[in-house]
Formats: structure tokens, C-alpha cells, sequence
């Protein structure tokens, strides 16, 4: 039985298919797509502390990084679906690139907003394209382990960016060198991301979609070699028939398929968001970085569950980690004045509630993005973000004033609202874990 360079024997034997080197540098390049997108969203509350800006602007600057990341979303989805998933990449470093630079030179707060916007544009359809292409050309054996593990990285990106903001603090008051060793890290890995991408295939499965056969075969032939390919193909077919022999099959209508996934993904941004972009830079301003800091550094660590992704439930998982956030979200709201002035206490019952909240964003992520054929992938999926995002930053603009019990109570309203497109997906949803296929995930074949 095979064994990946990620982990874990597959549960399936009908197949060779193996973990090849191209699948290696695909998992980097995602992995480190997805460090990058985080690393520059986290920008936005840590640039509160570079630029005095007057205090009814700083709702703007916390709004900043969602809007003009929904804006990338919208312009990258229908064009990764047009163009391809490999050309997209290219034009979203590209401006990684002028953002960064631009990034080093900016010492107002004109000039932070401007080359912000230009890297949250990229961020966003960067991590828009990745989303759809992980499911399209990771190996079916490993495609949920791999997809989360890649997912987990975002947490890591906003741990990085912590980190660098709280050394280059403690070693120099300057923000100048602030701002310039953040868009130094930009560039480097930016770099690494570079060299990963020239390694990597288009997306076979959109080649096949759009008709170009050619290049697809190209792209077999240069990056996985024909054996490889049609083992992997034995592979999927096997997976979508243990997949349809299933009790229960079905294909959830396209009604469902979006309310789930915008409701769980409206949830997962506002609910991490609202605890800890908007409640460190307003209520605890000056431990925004700590509070950063601990949530993505608990939520990469727990983040090891994706090991199994491919063993577990998809429908499950999402049900235990929204149900886990809102009951946790409402035992912080009730114990209140326990924490509200100790902070180390308001942090240990943010690590435990950063678990569970790792668990719903890695599913709800990895979920809303292999629920649509792949001639739409791209744009379906940014429409959920699109929507889902474009509600947080509502969010941000109505508890502007709240205080920091009802900021919490609005939180558990959020949680809830994740928690009923999960327990909707429990019992009218498709099991999209449990080793499916993309193609069965997608309804692309088999279902009703």
C-alpha cells in the first residue's frame, strides 16, 4: 500500500497512484500562496500602529483588507475560469510584487491604503485561484489531506507576520523599518513562490473542460508521465463508486450548495475576525499583535488534524467545529466579568476557542470550493466569498461602537448562523470526505 510524502496509507488499494514530485511542489506553492494571503490581510490592524489616523477612520483601515480582497476575488474568479489557474497565479505575484515595493515607500496614510489595496487585490484572487485548483490537481488518495494542510497555512501567514511585527518592535521604534522589513518578507517569499510556480502544471481537469486536449497531454506528459496519470484516474473512478454505493447519494441542489457555504463561510471570516482583528485594535490596542499572535499560532498547531482529512467526515467535521465555537463563544459571553480584567484569563479561553474555530475555517474553506464543477470552480467560489466577506465588513462598521460584552454577543449571533448551514449540511448535504472523489464532490459524475 502507498504512503505519501504528507502522511498516513491510503484506505484504498484498488490503484498505484502515487505522490510524485510535481505533487510536492504544487503543495508548496499552495502552501505558500495561502502564507502569503494571510501575511498581508494581518497587515491591516498591525498598519493601526504605523500611521496616525484620525480615530473615525479607524473602522477604514480595519475595512480596508476585506474590501479590497473581495475585489480581487471578483475580478480572479471569473478569470481563472477564463484564462486558467497557472496565468492567474502569474498576474497575482506580479502585483504582490509592486504592492511590496511600493509598500517600503509608503509614509502616509494615503500611501499604506494604496499599495495595501494592491496587495490584498492580489491576495485575494491568489487565494481565490488556489482554492479552486487544490481540488482539481492533487491525487484523489490525498486530495482533503492535502487541501487543509495547505489551508493551515494561512494561519501560519498570520502568525509570521505577528511575530515580525512584535521583533521588529522590540529591536526598532521606526516604522519606516517596520513597514520595510514586513515588504522585505513579502518579496522573499514571494521569491520561493516563484520558483515553486515554474514547477508546477495548469490544471489538467480545466485543460480537459475547455477542450484543450493538446495541452493537456502536454501537461501529463512533462509533470506526471501517462502511467501516472491513468492511475490516477483508476484511482478517482474507484473513489466515486465506493462513493455512489453510499446510502443516502444525491446531488445537493445549487439553493443548498449556497447557503451552506456562504452562511459557514460568512461565520468563519466574521467570527475569527470580529474576536481578533476588530477586538485587539479596539479594545486591547496595545496587545492587537499578542492577541494575533496566540489565535494563529493555536490554530496552526491544531491544525494537525488534517492529517486524517481524508479518513473523516466531512459533514461532521464542519457540524463539531461550529458547534464547538458557539458553545465556547457563549461560555466566554456568561463568564464575562471572570475575564473582562485579566487578560491572560480572556487568552486561555481564546486558545481553547481557536481550536474549534480552526476546525470550522479549514472545513468550511476546503468545502466551498469542491462543491462546484470545475468550468465554474473559480467563479462559484468567489461568489461565496465574495458575499460572505462583503457581510464581515458590514460587520466591522455595526459593532464599531459596541462594547466588549455586546462585541462578544454579536460573536455568538455570527457562530450561530455558521452553526445552522452546518447542521443543514449534516442532514441535506453530499459527503464530500471520507476519500471522494472531486469529481463525486463536484456532482460532475454519477449523481442523481
Amino acid at each position: 500500500m502507498a504512503t505519501s510524502a504528507l502522511g498516513g496509507a491510503s484506505p484504498v488499494a484498488e490503484t498505484d497512484e502515487r505522490w510524485v514530485t510535481t505533487d510536492t511542489w504544487l503543495f508548496v506553492s499552495f502552501a505558500l500562496g495561502f502564507t502569503l494571503e494571510s501575511y498581508i490581510f494581518t497587515l491591516a490592524p498591525i498598519a493601526t500602529g504605523w500611521v496616525h489616523e484620525p480615530a473615525s477612520l479607524r473602522s477604514l483601515l480595519l475595512a480596508w483588507a476585506p474590501i479590497w480582497l473581495i475585489v480581487g476575488i471578483a475580478v480572479a474568479g471569473p478569470l481563472a475560469d477564463r484564462l486558467g489557474r497557472k496565468d492567474t497565479f502569474y498576474l497575482t505575484m506580479a502585483l504582490y510584487g509592486l504592492g511590496a515595493i511600493g509598500l517600503i515607500f509608503s509614509n502616509t496614510y494615503v500611501l499604506v491604503l494604496v499599495f495595501l489595496a494592491v496587495l490584498l487585490f492580489a491576495a485575494g484572487g491568489e487565494m481565490n485561484t488556489i482554492m479552486a485548483a487544490t481540488h482539481e490537481v492533487m491525487p484523489t488518495r490525498h486530495r482533503s489531506k492535502a487541501t487543509m494542510l495547505a489551508l493551515n497555512f494561512i494561519n501560519f501567514g498570520g502568525l509570521v507576520v505577528a511575530v515580525v511585527d512584535i521583533a521588529v518592535t522590540a529591536a526598532n521604534s521606526s516604522v519606516s523599518f517596520q513597514r520595510g522589513m514586513i515588504a522585505v518578507t513579502i518579496l522573499v517569499i514571494l521569491f520561493v513562490l516563484l520558483l515553486a510556480r515554474s514547477k508546477t502544471p495548469e490544471s489538467v481537469r480545466w485543460l480537459e473542460k475547455r477542450g484543450r486536449s493538446a495541452d493537456a497531454r502536454a501537461e501529463i506528459a512533462r509533470y506526471y508521465g501517462e502511467a501516472e496519470w491513468a492511475a490516477r484516474a483508476r484511482h478517482a473512478a474507484a473513489a466515486t463508486s465506493r462513493s455512489l454505493a453510499e446510502p443516502g447519494r444525491h446531488r445537493p441542489s445549487i439553493g443548498l450548495r449556497l447557503f451552506v457555504t456562504i452562511t459557514t463561510a460568512f461565520a468563519g471570516t466574521a467570527g475569527f475576525g470580529l474576536l481578533v482583528y476588530t477586538l485587539g485594535p479596539v479594545h486591547y490596542p496595545h496587545r492587537t499583535a499578542d492577541i494575533i499572535l496566540i489565535a494563529e499560532l493555536v490554530g496552526f498547531v491544531s491544525g494537525v488534524f488534517a492529517l486524517w482529512a481524508d479518513r473523516l467526515s466531512r459533514k461532521l467535521l464542519l457540524f463539531v467545529g461550529y458547534f464547538g465555537a458557539a458553545i465556547l463563544t457563549l461560555v466566554i459571553f456568561l463568564t464575562y466579568g471572570s475575564w473582562v480584567g485579566n487578560f491572560s484569563i480572556f487568552l486561555l479561553m481564546l486558545v481553547v476557542l481557536s481550536i474549534f474555530v480552526n476546525i470550522s475555517y479549514l472545513t468550511e474553506d476546503t468545502l466551498k470550493a469542491e462543491v462546484w464543477a470545475t468550468e465554474q470552480r473559480s467563479t462559484w467560489t468567489a461568489v461565496v466569498r465574495f458575499v460572505s466577506i462583503g457581510a464581515y465588513i458590514g460587520t466591522i462598521y455595526l459593532t464599531e461602537h459596541y462594547s466588549t460584552q455586546g462585541l462578544i454577543a454579536f460573536n455568538l449571533v455570527v457562530w450561530i448562523i455558521g452553526l445552522a448551514g452546518a447542521v443543514v449540511w449534516l442532514f441535506a448535504g453530499s459527503e464530500t470526505g471520507k476519500g471522494a472523489s472531486v469529481e463525486y464532490a463536484s456532482g460532475e459524475t454519477g449523481l442523481p
